[in-house]
């Protein structure tokens, strides 16, 4: 099992230095991913929850992929209605030559309302709109000339080069909770990376009917990449006050050990819990990576000690 770790790429205390020593910091303590989020215009609604400055994950990435060496590099999650199909798989091609194919493309459908309307793009219906959009990035990333034709872009000859250098194209990770998001995770993605999960959920429900419809339509159920927020406390939280991620060290090393048995490929490790003035002080979210790296994670043997 695979650990990587969330940048904050936003909020007050987001800057360039403070990315590079986040960077840094993951590298040196031996994370194998960092992954950044997706916003484009911070409306009202994504200011209170994600506030400027943020830093716009694509040209974020070719920056990442020139800072580190080592770690694979990705998004959690780009915001597929939000661009062009054709500029989203040009620029993450261009990601993966240039950082010699470590790069994941993390997706979702989003959820702000107002973001989607200053960007013209028609809220209700994103989920169709991402599905087409993901099907057309898959032909770009594995065609020489790619053609297409659908309800929401079309084009036609278009020369691909420079494709991606994973063969057949970097991994594509489905992020969300609903049956639609699963769904979509079978039929389009490599990972399955729902965010914030409950335990009993992941295990009882959402692994089950993952690998319910994987059978439904006939494909491979997609690998297992959830991101948990990390929040580590002085002494254990109530089971049924905590998510996966949160409480002691000892309840998180529980949760890694689980999250292992269960097969997870990846884990992504978010310490943003909502709390914008924390943006500020970085220092708490590094204490906490650098704690997980000595006490819970053996992150040279991929696993949990």
């Amino acid at each position: 099992m695979k650990v990587g770790v969330n940048l904050i790429n936003f909020g007050p205390g987001a800057t360039p230095d403070s990315m590079r020593r986040w960077l840094g910091l993951s590298e040196d303590l031996g994370y194998h991913l960092v992954m950044t989020s997706d916003h484009i215009a911070i409306t009202p609604d994504v200011q209170a929850r994600y506030p400027a400055p943020f830093y716009e994950p694509l040209s974020t990435l070719g920056w990442m992929a020139g800072v580190t060496s080592k770690m694979e590099i990705g998004t959690t999650v780009i915001i597929v209605p939000y661009r062009n199909p054709l500029e989203t798989a040009k620029a993450l091609a261009n990601v993966d030559q240039l950082s010699g194919g470590r790069l994941i493309f993390g997706v979702g459908i989003g959820w702000a309302q107002g973001e989607f309307d200053v960007l013209n793009v028609p809220f209700k219906q994103r989920g169709a709109i991402t599905d087409e959009y993901l099907e057309a990035i898959k032909l770009l990333w594995t065609q020489d000339v790619a053609s297409y034709q659908g309800k929401y872009v079309s084009f036609e000859d278009v020369h691909t080069a420079p494709r991606p250098v994973r063969s057949p194209h970097p991994p594509i990770w489905v992020g969300g909770p609903s049956d639609a998001a699963m769904r979509r995770a079978v039929r389009y993605g490599d990972g399955y990376h729902p965010i914030r999960i409950r335990m009993d959920w992941f295990k009882n429900e959402a692994i089950p009917r993952l690998k319910a419809i994987a059978d439904e339509e006939g494909k491979p159920v997609p690998a297992l990449c959830p991101r948990v927020r990390l929040r580590i406390m002085e002494s254990d939280m109530p089971d049924d006050q905590r998510i996966v991620g949160e409480g002691s060290v000892e309840q998180i090393r529980r949760d890694m050990a689980e999250l292992e048995e269960l097969g997870c490929a990846y884990v992504l490790l978010d310490t943003y819990y909502d709390d914008i003035e924390a943006t500020r002080h970085n220092e708490v979210s590094w204490r906490m990576l650098s704690e997980m790296a000595e006490k819970v994670l053996d992150l040279d043997g991929q696993t949990v000690r």
